[in-house]
């Protein structure tokens, strides 16, 4: 029996959907996951076949899991994680029990965004940064950095946007500084300059050495509290003016040193030069798997797992259509009663997705990451404008119906958001 071992898994997205392909290419799949939620909704994980209780990250529990699986001759073809948290501890794995074929130390430096801006400061493509010290912080930064107004202060371990903050003033400096260190306390802190531009992201698979891109796709930046993707646009063609874009990523990540594995780049274009915003050794979650998929027909998981195998990827589109993302977030925080418009935005012209993730009940609030979007639509049309539009129209249909109990502020201190009187059930109407 062949077997591929999952570490964790998000309940929808790319790494769902990586445990989806492995069933359907015929793997015995076991999914070691330490989410309680998952446990309890085991029965909805019909492509997993063994699901089991696991502290992630605790290297010794992991290895005794996998030992057992041995034990009762089960061949390991490969241990795997399309997770952020856990996709380097999956390497080492594979690497302890002899079935790894990427590059754990590449991985490494893709996941520390210090060591990624130190492996291309000496390049064109490297923004202003500078990191402040943990251990040697001095009590008032802001002489310290070299940045104007509005800069970048980030944790360089953050994901999703969760610990990556817009800095407008002095008082914001204090603020999240203070925030970074109280989450954080033995981390450095990286500090950028803020970078203006359209942003993009290239998803890469590297197989020995070679390095090809399976999509790039052009981001819609919104900010609330942080810098939220909320619209993704697949290019079909480079438009003028960015085809050095595949030969830029080839030079970053070969820098950083991957011979095989997956990883995917957030770039900016600015002022004709391309600046690399974060490159983290992955496929991108969400629906950038079905993305790719609905577009081009290439299925980037089950690719990536074929890399995990040590075979070649192959890349080649089936087909090209035009593909817009669009995704919802909440303007207020509330506990969810309902959503409303599912199926109207279903039937709406072009769509060929809706999927919103929380259940009645759940606690939604506004977007201070990337989990914080409830909700996407998947739209086609005869071009990049028509399906954006379509996208964008079938995603305004879709509503959140909230209850307010008390009122919440955001984590900025010096404003509170404005709140409907308590107990009251709200339709939210956020716009696109």
């Amino acid at each position: 029996m062949q077997a591929i071992i999952f570490l964790g898994t998000l309940k929808s997205g790319s790494s769902r959907d990586a445990l989806r392909a492995a069933r359907k290419m015929g793997f015995y799949t076991i999914l070691l996951t330490d989410r309680k939620s998952h446990l309890d909704q085991r029965s909805e994980f019909s492509e997993v076949n063994e699901m089991i209780p696991c502290d992630l990250h605790n290297l010794q529990e992991i290895k005794l899991n996998i030992i057992k699986k041995k034990l009762r001759l089960i061949e390991i073809s490969a241990i795997v994680s399309f997770t952020e948290a856990h996709c380097l501890t999956a390497c080492l794995m594979a690497d302890e029990f002899g079935s790894n074929h990427f590059t754990c130390h590449a991985i490494k430096n893709m996941k520390n965004k210090i060591i990624s801006r130190e492996i291309i400061s000496t390049t064109d493509y490297s923004p202003g940064y500078m990191v402040i010290s943990a251990q040697n912080m001095p009590t008032d930064i802001e002489p310290v950095i070299t940045f104007p107004y509005p800069f970048i202060m980030k944790s360089p371990n953050s994901t999703g946007s969760a610990d990556v903050f817009k800095i407008h003033n002095r008082q914001e400096l204090k603020y999240y500084l203070r925030l970074l260190k109280n989450r954080h306390p033995v981390e450095s802190i990286l500090v950028e300059e803020m970078l203006e531009g359209p942003q993009y992201l290239i998803e890469v698979l590297v197989h020995e050495n070679k390095v090809q891109i399976a999509a790039i796709i052009e981001q819609e930046v919104s900010f609330f509290e942080r810098f939220i993707i909320t619209g993704y646009n697949l290019l079909l063609e480079l438009p003028e003016g960015i085809q050095d874009l595949p030969q830029t990523v080839a030079e970053i990540v070969r820098a950083h040193g991957m011979e095989t594995g997956a990883c995917h780049l957030e770039m900016r274009h600015v002022n004709q030069q391309w600046k690399l915003i974060e490159i983290n050794p992955r496929i991108s979650g969400g629906a950038m798997n079905k993305l790719i998929y609905l577009g081009m027909g290439i299925d980037l998981v089950a690719e990536t797992i074929k890399l995990a195998l040590g075979e070649e990827p192959d890349l080649r589109p089936l087909y090209r259509r035009n593909i817009f993302v669009q995704y919802r977030t909440v303007a207020q925080s509330g506990k969810l009663d309902k959503v409303t418009g599912m199926h109207r935005a279903s039937r709406s012209e072009g769509v060929l997705e809706v999927y919103v993730k929380p259940r009645q009940g759940a606690q939604l609030k506004p977007p201070l990451s990337m989990g914080n979007r409830y909700a996407y639509v998947i739209a086609t049309g005869d071009s990049e404008d028509d399906a954006r539009t379509n996208a964008k129209a079938a995603a305004m249909k879709i509503q959140f119906w909230m209850s307010i109990d008390n009122p919440v502020k955001t984590e900025r201190h010096d404003h509170a958001l404005i709140m409907p009187s308590p107990h009251s059930s709200v339709r939210f109407h956020q716009d696109l």
